[in-house]
């Protein structure tokens, strides 16, 4: 197809799938819902109710808290409490243990600390059981279990102004104070559902994605076959990152598969191989070479970006390596026109699309099969996947793809799916529906966080996210948050973003109680300068031109107060050089002490 062509597929596709509801066409997990949240791995274990003082709680015990906790046990900073509603250490991959998870970036920059711990990854991309592994390597090198609270929710944190620290409340009764809090709830941890009308009358059984039952299918995260599921008929609703993972698995256990498709992922190829340990120990030998790996791949993937090496060389960079040398076709005046960029860079997307297209028909047998596997917007609309294995489950007898054309599933019965307006039964359905996103960020943590004079964050970001460096916000002391909006923003290699701000907030802790003060916080006026900075900016979420998804809003028009999810104007690598800067030089512009 020409260009013209696949604009004007690009838009068809998108019409069908826009809907005026966005983001509350999903369910929450509450009441009726309530038990898909459950725990299916660790037991929940009685313990003593803390009424205790900490220096340091951290909510959230993925890799950000993780990291932090590192970061501060390494300055000397051991009395460190991790709150975590999960039974042990790995958020993410705590949770998310289905058949075939693995990390999309290459392990070598996605797993946190591996020069710290010495830790050779197996895989380029490692698998779900190794990388909460390393959580728990993690744990037990910087001693972080001895305090941590598993299968806690804090309830609510509210800062005590006379005794200079936080109180926090837990559904666990305990009661405590720290004098520094951080969180790192991340933005992807909040099952959701469809808003389907007969979930909760469905008679056979079902569970999402991120609460894998092996109980019921058989197998393990490890890869052991899911012998339960050779008798069943299994539905999987959902086709986006997760589901590419799991597929291949599911098609070769179950009876009957039926894959229930809204909008079809682009799947690239993986090309995963074993770490070659010759190999490895060269990459390796240069002492902080984790973070040369890490700044060259988030380098490489700034389509402007300068980098005269590409250490990772995958999918992801690919994109930007095509456009690049496209540009580098064209007349050099041609180079600083917004509009000849702009179509060398589309120009560069439809290549890349087009070959993914292209290798559906390749691989897929059936025709019409194949033509529904297609993905008709830019790469980077949606969550670009790689694997090797997805597209030839479709080849197996077993696997019926119900693609809905953009509509979505009709609704549950009793016995199973109704997908235009037929029936089909089944024993099981298992929602790869995703994670919370784009929603009131009490609603993703579950707890509100009062500060200074009784403000909740809630009502100081009623117009608007507002922080310094994305990392403490005035109003709100000893306060900080790992996340990545307003600083080097929403990048490929999340990790990335996860031991900057790890980073910056130890050494922050660290000189507030080495100058012997008890308080550290933004100023009104350097926050203010921060946002005025990020005023420079593009907007993070994609363009609205793309097919709809959690990129942008679901298609739908992004609120006034969601634009200054922004990051520096500068990119990605423009942002952790400030950052490095700001707190190496030992002087904390813009934090006041007392």
């Amino acid at each position: 197809m020409d260009r013209e062509a696949t604009q004007a597929k690009y838009a068809e596709e998108r019409e069908k799938r826009l809907r005026p509801d966005g983001n509350d066409q999903y369910q929450r997990l509450a009441d009726k819902f309530a038990h898909f949240e459950d725990d299916p791995y660790v037991p929940r274990r009685e313990r003593t109710v803390k009424k205790d003082h900490v220096t340091v709680a951290f909510i959230g015990g993925g890799f950000s808290g993780l990291v932090t906790g590192a970061r501060l046990a390494e300055l000397g900073i051991h009395d460190v409490r991790i709150i975590e509603k999960g039974g042990d250490f790995g958020g993410t991959w705590y949770w998310n243990r289905y058949p075939g998870a693995m990390c999309d970036t290459a392990s070598m920059i996605y797993l946190p600390l591996l020069e710290e711990t010495g830790h050779m990854p197996t895989e380029k991309y490692a698998r779900a059981p190794e990388i909460l592994a390393h959580c728990e390597r993690i744990g037990r090198q910087y001693g972080l279990y001895d305090k941590a609270l598993f299968h806690t929710r804090v309830q609510e944190m509210s800062w005590q102004e006379q005794q200079a620290c936080w109180r926090i409340t837990t559904d666990r009764g305990d009661d405590f104070t720290a004098q520094f809090v951080a969180m790192g709830t991340g933005p992807l941890h909040v099952p959701k559902l469809p808003g389907l009308s007969g979930i909760e009358n469905f008679k056979g059984h079902s569970f999402h994605t991120s609460r894998w039952d092996y109980a019921y299918t058989g197998g393990d995260a490890a890869g052991a076959p899911m012998t339960g599921l050779a008798d069943k008929k299994v539905a999987l609703i959902g086709t986006g990152a997760t589901a590419v993972q799991c597929i291949p698995h599911l098609a070769a256990a179950c009876k009957t598969f039926f894959v229930c498709q809204r909008t079809p992922s682009s799947v690239d190829f993986r090309t995963n191989e074993p770490t070659d340990p010759a190999w490895y120990a060269a990459a390796t030998e240069d002492a902080g070479w984790q973070q040369r790996w890490m700044e060259n791949f988030t380098e490489n993937m700034n389509p402007l970006g300068r980098a005269e090496e590409d250490l990772v060389r995958d999918g992801w960079t690919d994109l930007a390596r095509r456009f690049r040398e496209r540009v580098a076709t064209l007349p050099e005046a041609q180079r600083k026109d917004p509009l000849a960029m702009f179509k060398a860079w589309e120009t560069a997307d439809y290549d890349k699309m087009d070959a993914i297209r292209a290798r559906v028909d390749e691989e897929v047998k059936d025709p019409e099969t194949a033509a529904s596997l297609k993905a008709w917007y830019r790469q980077l609309c949606k969550r670009p996947c790689f694997h090797d294995d997805y597209l030839d489950a479709f080849n197996n007898a077993s696997t019926v793809l119900l693609d809905t054309d953009g509509k979505g599933v009709e609704r549950i019965t009793e016995a199973g799916v109704v997908v235009a307006g037929k029936e089909y039964p089944v024993d099981c359905i298992i929602y790869g529906t995703g994670f919370l996103i784009g929603t009131e960020t009490q609603d993703r943590c579950g707890f509100e966080m009062i500060g200074r004079a009784g403000v909740t964050l809630s009502e100081y970001w009623e117009k608007g996210m507002r922080t310094l460096h994305g990392v403490s916000t005035h109003g709100f002391p000893n306060a900080f948050r790992v996340q990545p909006t307003q600083a080097a923003n929403f990048i490929a290699n999340v990790p990335h973003n996860i031991v900057e701000s790890a980073r910056t907030i130890a050494l922050m802790i660290k000189h507030t109680l080495d100058a012997g003060y008890s308080v550290i916080e933004t100023e009104a006026a350097a926050e203010a300068e921060w946002l005025k900075l990020l005023s420079e900016s593009s907007l993070m979420l994609a363009d609205p031109s793309c097919t709809p998804g959690y990129y942008n809003n679901e298609g739908q028009p992004l609120p006034e107060e969601a634009r200054v999810y922004v990051g520096h104007p500068g990119g990605p690598m423009a942002y952790f050089r400030y950052i490095d800067e700001w707190r190496s030089n030992g002087r904390f512009d813009g934090m006041a002490l007392r």
